[in-house]
């Protein structure tokens, strides 16, 4: 008998037919014995339920006619279901579990996070015949509230449903942000501005309320159309997941009441399969998504096993890097977890550290859940362990249809088709799957590798041939544990039906981390291996994964563990890892040219995709002191590793070949990216050596950091060489980094001229990042002379073409410098939504000038709109980190700015005064005059002598007219404020006379005047 509340109060037989209840009290009985899911109810509590004040002649005699009323219908429906309706001293109850009634079957598929198929119970309100009966009340209200909750939490709830919801809740604030992601996500962005202005209007005029900071922010990305999308990257699994549902179900429950779920097992017995089933049925459970992380290529013969696990995690989250005021990496990683599932696979080759990193994850993310997968637990407090049951095996009696429902039959006849097609279990064959699923333990690897043997040899000859070889290994291997036992003989049997190059082939694939490609095992190997690899595929001991052109090729965990120790006893070892370095510095400097064409897209994902092998290769060549070799590996990689935001993988991989001059110079241009105030001093170690390159990168990166006229004075001495050799990209390379320093001395017409010829010969060689830079510049321009509109264009485009590749870094600078035109135009709100995305995007690539850019327009937003301590906030930070810089950067001139003014509108104009004189000082020294007249109103405003104080602002409006600077409309409320304080002293006449004097003044003789 089944249960439901959720709609009208009814019961229906297991067969699903509705059963029918006379009598209104009667069906009232039913609904106040589900209000108490089983536990009894007294006598008493139910008549006073049922009648109130309107007592029968009997009240117990009268309820215990109408309880037997509820049996007899019971039994009338489904002989035996009497029973379900019990007494004892305590009262009535009715007998129900998740399985028999909704409102509880409910609840456990929201705490599984099946959040879909739990609203699906839903048939209307929650006992809609009796939702005014007293009784019912609380009941109600508390399946109500989950069921908003689970369709506030549902990512994929209908728009219809939400919609109808909202109109009963207007001031939902939880169920509207669902409402306006819902419509944004169907294409219908107008729609979700309607109901967020909806609600604004309805908190206004009911609570006097303004809506939630977060809903703010909702309603500002999708106003930008940048509202976040989940980040998952689980694998597409091609097969079906057979025997597992249980497993699933409970491992989902795990995860909702733990924060930390290690499935264990022996190789072979499907943990992965069954982590990344578990994390695609919970990923609606986790806004920020699910991230799956594959360890097997983190060995303990890596240079830093620590550095090497979270090196995997940032490449799997794709935020690389990440920066912020952080002492640890891990802080760092914790910090943009959000509410995300990490799904940690193949643990136990470095269980020790994966437990320490783990735990230190889970301190610091609040929002973050971690499902593992070890051969042996993490030993952490908390942790839930999950041992992986192998699927359920035949018993020797069962007939055939109780056979075919066993999950090892299963599993084996349905790879056994595949690969056969002719193959289905029949009565002749049995008694013989029946066997061989029992002695291979049901281990799903053993059992898929068994199948592809069906068509070569039948199930009879597969279980003659398992028996010789199970007696050999159960008495060679007494420390392991049986299905260890049964798995490693699985694994040898197939290996001894190998041909020798078969063999050969599948012990040297064992070097490669993460898969190789078809010419990558060719190399490796030592000859043309396509034909062997396919066959490999065929019995399920290669496992083909697409990549970027064309297939990979890869090896199951215990496969490749199996494999090493042949190479070993082959003594082959040592020389199958040195053609695999060897291979692999010839692949990286193959791409390095690449990098710096038409061909950048493409080459950095085939690196992206060997990302493994290549640590391998360079982990190697350290430990094996190939000095030349790993020399070789930095330098093809280096431009990769920048471009990729790989800012602390760089960096430390050139640490470990300190007398390379090569990697000295890469080396000093990733210190100052990453803001290293020590930069300086090894840039002049390595400088007298670098060559043109050399010299390009060093400026490049030191230009927001470091010496300005040393940086300029190497880019010239490097274009000198680059026309000289016809180095195309290196021309444009200079002229894009000569731009940025035009910028910074405010010269338009240098500016212009050196980006618009980068960008002609960045497009004319087909360099993307090139094309990114120079048209940033152009963007520069644009903005400069008040083209706002022009610039704001050129600057989507540019963080579009960035999104495509993939480099992040590029996309943060766009998006700033999109913030800073939306500043200069007035639209704080869109330049905040900008700043807040740029700053997120380069505070995980560890770009220390994007981010200040991003600071910068955040703080310029706030203090517009009046949020005076956010904006100093941000400033004096800002202020604090340039501080730290041996040598002033270009940005500190502005933030002391504008960290004046805000000062200032505190009422403390002596100390701004302080901070505008030491702004002008800085952008005299960097020759900006944009900046010193920045500065000269700023000044003009702290002054007491007014009289001064027009002749510096009548030389801010000589200079802004000779150079052509634009002041745009949103920026004048600082000028206008200076010139009429100084007119409300002089009065007008006075106040012309000095300001017409200041004409005649340059900035550097105005700022004499004090």
């Amino acid at each position: 008998m089944r249960f439901g509340v959720l709609g009208p109060v009814t019961a229906w037989t297991d067969a699903g037919e509705p059963v029918t209840i006379q009598g209104l009290k009667v069906r009232a009985l039913l609904a106040d014995l589900l209000v108490h899911e089983g536990r009894p109810v007294p006598a008493d509590r139910l008549i006073d339920d049922l009648w109130g004040s309107q007592l029968p002649g009997n009240p117990a005699g009268t309820l215990s006619a109408k309880v037997s009323q509820l049996r007899r219908a019971f039994e009338d429906a489904e002989p035996g279901s009497r029973a379900l309706v019990k007494s004892g001293p305590a009262g009535y109850s009715l007998t129900v579990d998740s399985s028999s009634y909704d409102a509880l079957t409910f609840a456990d598929r929201v705490g599984a996070g099946r959040l879909g198929e739990a609203l699906a119970l839903w048939r209307g309100p929650a006992y809609a015949d009796f939702a005014d009966e007293a009784f019912v009340e609380t009941a109600v209200a508390r399946l109500d509230e989950q069921r908003l909750n689970a369709v506030e939490t549902w990512a994929d709830a209908p728009v219809d449903e939400l919609a109808a919801l909202v109109a009963e809740h207007p001031l939902r604030e939880r169920l509207r942000a669902s409402h306006m992601r819902a419509l944004y996500r169907s294409g219908r962005q107008t729609e979700a501005l309607d109901s967020y202005e909806e609600l604004r209007r309805l908190l206004a005029d009911e609570l006097g309320l303004d809506p939630s900071p977060e809903l703010v922010a909702l309603h500002q990305s999708i106003l930008t159309q940048e509202l976040p999308s989940r980040r998952s990257n689980l694998p597409a699994q091609l097969t079906e997941l057979i025997g597992r549902s249980e497993a699933l179900a409970d491992v989902s429950a795990c995860l909702a009441a733990s924060r930390l779920v290690t499935l264990t097992g022996p190789g072979g017995v499907g943990k992965t399969r069954l982590s990344l089933g578990a994390a695609a049925e919970v990923a609606d459970r986790f806004s920020d998504g699910v991230v799956f992380v594959e360890l097997a290529a983190v060995t303990p013969a890596a240079l830093s096993v620590s550095n090497s696990l979270t090196d995997a995690v940032q490449a799997a989250l794709d935020v690389r890097d990440i920066a912020g005021p952080f002492e640890t990496v891990v802080e760092r990683l914790a910090a943009v977890m959000g509410s995300r599932l990490l799904v940690l696979d193949n643990c136990e080759q470095v269980v020790s550290e994966v437990a320490d990193l783990t735990d230190r994850l889970l301190a610091a993310a609040p929002g973050l859940r971690v499902l593992a997968t070890s051969r042996e637990p993490l030993g952490l407090a908390g942790e839930v362990v999950w041992s992986v049951p192998t699927l359920d095996v035949p018993s020797r009696d069962d007939g055939l249809e109780v056979l075919s429902e066993r999950s090892a039959v299963q599993l084996f006849v349905a790879r056994a088709s595949a690969a056969s097609r002719d193959f289905t279990l029949t009565d002749e064959n049995a008694a013989d799957v029946s066997v061989l699923c029992r002695r291979l333990d049901g281990i799903p690897l053993a059992l898929e590798l068994a199948a592809t043997r069906v068509r070569a040899l039948g199930v009879r000859g597969l279980v003659a041939r398992l028996d010789d070889r199970f007696r050999l290994l159960a008495t060679g291997h007494r420390g392991a544990a049986p299905r260890q036992q049964t798995l490693l003989a699985m694994i040898d049997w197939s290996w001894e039906l190998l041909s020798p190059d078969e063999q050969a082939v599948l012990r040297r694939l064992a070097v490669h981390a993460d898969g190789c490609t078809a010419e990558a095992a060719s190399v490796v190997c030592g000859f043309d291996v396509l034909d062997v690899l396919i066959r490999l595929v065929d019995r399920s001991l290669v496992v083909p994964v697409q990549g970027v052109e064309g297939p990979r090729y890869r090896l199951l965990e215990s496969v490749a563990a199996y494999c090493v120790e042949k190479l070993r006893a082959a003594d082959e070892l040592e020389s199958v890892q040195q053609r695999h370095l060897e291979y692999y510095t010839s692949f990286a400097e193959e791409a390095r040219p690449q990098l710096y064409g038409g061909a950048q897209g493409r080459w950095l994902q085939l690196l992206d995709e060997d990302a493994a092998n290549l640590r391998s290769a360079l982990d190697r060549a350290v430990a094996t002191d190939q000095v030349e070799l790993a020399e070789r590996l930095v330098d093809a990689l280096a431009w990769y590793w920048y471009l990729r935001g790989r800012i602390a993988e760089a960096l430390r991989s050139l640490a470990a070949v300190p007398g390379s001059k090569r990697a000295g110079a890469w080396r000093v241009g990733f210190m100052y990216v990453q803001g290293d105030s020590a930069a300086a001093a090894e840039r002049d170690r390595w400088l007298e050596a670098a060559d043109a390159r050399a010299q390009w990168w060093i400026a490049f990166a030191g230009s927001d950091v470091g010496d300005l006229v040393t940086c300029q004075a190497l880019l010239e001495v490097a274009l000198k060489t680059f026309e000289a050799d016809g180095d195309q990209w290196g021309v444009a390379a200079v002229l894009a980094a000569r731009a940025k320093h035009a910028h910074v001395r405010s010269d338009a017409a240098a500016l212009h001229a050196d980006a618009s010829e980068s960008a002609r010969i960045f497009r004319t060689l087909g360099d993307r990042w090139g094309v990114l830079q120079a048209t940033s510049w152009l963007s520069a321009h644009a903005e400069f002379v008040g083209d706002f509109d022009k610039a704001a264009q050129l600057q989507r485009e540019g963080a579009q073409l960035a999104d495509e590749l993939g480099l992040w870094p590029e996309l943060a600078g766009s998006l700033g410098m999109l913030g800073w035109t939306e500043i200069r135009q007035g639209d704080y709100d869109a330049a905040r939504a900008h700043g807040e995305r740029a700053l997120r995007l380069a505070t995980e690539q560890d770009q220390r000038s994007t981010q200040a850019l991003a600071e910068i327009v955040l703080a310029y937003a706030a203090r517009r709109t009046g949020a005076l301590d956010e904006a100093e906030t941000r400033l004096r930070a800002l202020v604090d980190a340039a501080r730290q810089q041996k040598d002033p950067v270009l940005y500190l001139s502005m933030v002391l700015t504008e960290l004046a003014y805000v000062v200032e509108l505190r009422g403390e104009p002596s100390t701004a005064l302080e901070l505008h004189l030491e702004a002008f000082r800085i952008s005299e020294e960097y020759e900006s005059v944009r900046g010193m007249c920045w500065s000269l109103e700023g000044i003009a405003a702290c002054l007491p002598d007014k009289r001064v104080a027009a002749q510096l602002l009548g030389s801010v409006d000589a200079t802004r007219a000779a150079e052509g600077f634009l002041v745009a409309p949103a920026e004048s409320g600082d000028y206008d404020r200076s010139a009429s304080a100084a007119r409300a002293v002089l009065g007008d006449e006075e106040y012309e006379l000095a300001h017409a004097a200041g004409t005649t003044l340059s900035p550097e003789q105005a700022f004499r005047l004090l």
